[in-house]
């Protein structure tokens, strides 16, 4: 089953494609995107780009009747300009969320809700993942990255439970020990290692440096009036996100086209839980 991905309509309405332009989805994931994206293309292209072998093999799959006007290629965002060199282009695109695929695959490790190995990568080839963080990092270390990159107000707590219990091997022998440790609240909505599994999953992929990375190669490889769409899912994102956009937008680079951040409709949210924290911000090169 394929589905949507998170506010597509809004995505593609600030995007304002061009059917002859050239846009980059920098996070192709199982291609919810670039199809809409290709569907209004006559004479241009698409770039899709993705670290994971497997959404870009999907991707093949689910695009292959679009044929040569999409290029696939295996990178990291952070690449982005040595992947476009001195090439312009009309629009960039980038959903910083797990796509459902990814956390419904059992093996790769970003879900507690099935039981998996501790992996968490995206690109199976780097040697970094969560187990070794897990089972290798110091104290302190760990007690900082959970804080930090899960903005846990229990890193300390979890991490004592974490080091007791070693050594871990499975995402919900992980979890049952955070749940332990760190209860749920009658006031709170998610599961008590939901946190600590965003800061791992972070650190594993360095996901904040590459998101600074393409934040600070986007807007000069934008053809005027080239849009910069965002899709962004917890705070850490959408702060680097925002901050970026308004100190390109103080260089008279862009202009912020979005005076305020865009948050899924409501029935968008009913329709798909994991939607209700997107936060979308879009960019116009000036």
């Amino acid at each position: 089953m394929v589905h949507l991905p998170v506010m597509l309509g809004e995505v593609i309405e600030w995007l304002r494609v061009k059917p002859s332009g050239l846009y980059v989805d920098c996070t192709l994931g199982a291609g919810g995107y670039a199809r809409a994206i290709l569907e209004r293309l006559t004479t241009g292209r698409l770039i899709g780009i993705d670290r994971d072998p497997r959404a870009i093999e999907a991707a093949r799959e689910r695009l292959a009747q679009f044929g040569e006007r999409i290029e696939y290629v295996r990178s990291s965002y952070g690449e982005l300009r040595k992947i476009l060199g001195e090439t312009r282009t009309d629009g960039l695109v980038a959903d910083l969320g797990l796509s459902r695929d990814q956390l419904e695959q059992a093996d790769r490790g970003f879900s507690f809700l099935t039981d998996g190995p501790l992996d968490m990568r995206f690109d199976p080839a780097q040697e970094l993942t969560a187990e070794r963080i897990v089972n290798t990092y110091g104290e302190k270390p760990l007690s900082d990255l959970i804080y930090r990159y899960g903005e846990e107000r229990r890193s300390r707590r979890i991490t004592r439970a974490i080091v007791r219990a070693r050594p871990l091997t499975g995402t919900r022998q992980l979890a049952e020990v955070i749940e332990r440790a760190a209860p749920r609240t009658s006031r709170e909505r998610i599961h008590p290692a939901t946190r600590t599994f965003q800061a791992l999953r972070i650190a594993v992929n360095d996901e904040l440096e590459e998101l600074e990375r393409l934040l600070e190669a986007a807007p000069p490889l934008l053809a005027p009036e080239g849009r910069l769409v965002m899709v962004s899912f917890h705070s850490l994102e959408d702060r680097l996100v925002k901050h970026a956009l308004r100190r390109w937008a103080g260089q008279g680079v862009l202009a912020i086209l979005t005076k305020h951040v865009i948050r899924p409709g409501e029935q968008e949210v009913l329709a798909n839980p994991a939607s209700r924290s997107a936060k979308l911000r879009a960019a116009e090169r000036r």
